[in-house]
């Protein structure tokens, strides 16, 4: 029983030294990885509105919001989003395409839509992580070969851009995270 009660108390302690929530970011941060590959398990509405709520969580640039979203389960639609070069986004329960509105208030040229939808990009990876599901970033923007067949296929409005698709799904495989920090990259007061 002693045994027990130290136990208990000295993992009391670790927790208080570090939130628990804090400790959960850090880890789906660090365990984020690009899945490529997954089951045919479908990913629910209820999954892929907390995937949205978490996009639109991002910071944004004089909080213009620019990004928009398209959900698309279609397989036809996911296919020509593919273009033959992107299988997963073809083989994928749900495709999740970041957009931006290029114009913010008064009509006026946004230029911040591309950090904006990046940021919310980045929040969406990282609930997928966190709900245990797996996606990857696929590119859009700036290339005009992807960009065209999305926009034609969504029927996107003039000032909407597609800047990524994400396609989302369960894991079909055994990935992992990659190594990124190299303190060689960092620079502390001047270069």
């Amino acid at each position: 029983m002693k045994k027990i009660l130290f136990t208990l108390a000295a993992l009391a302690c670790m927790l208080q030294a570090a939130p628990v929530s804090a400790q959960d970011a850090l880890s789906t941060i660090f365990s984020r990885k690009s899945v490529r590959t997954y089951t045919e398990q479908p990913v629910s509405e209820e999954q892929v509105e907390t995937l949205l709520k978490a996009a639109m969580a991002a910071p944004s640039g004089m909080n213009v919001q620019p990004w928009r979203f398209v959900v698309v389960r279609s397989q036809e639609t996911k296919d020509v989003l593919a273009g033959g070069f992107n299988k997963m986004i073809a083989k994928a329960p749900v495709v999740i395409v970041v957009c931006g509105k290029t114009t913010g208030r008064g009509g006026r040229e946004n230029g911040n839509w591309t950090a904006d939808c990046a940021a919310a990009t980045e929040n969406l990876l990282l609930a997928v992580e966190a709900m245990g599901l797996g996606a990857v970033w696929t590119a859009c923007y700036p290339y005009e070969d992807r960009m065209k067949p999305a926009i034609e296929i969504l029927g996107l409005p003039k000032d909407v851009k597609p800047y990524c698709i994400v396609p989302v799904g369960y894991p079909g495989g055994k990935d992992k995270p990659k190594d990124k920090w190299k303190p060689e990259n960092i620079h502390y007061e001047k270069w």
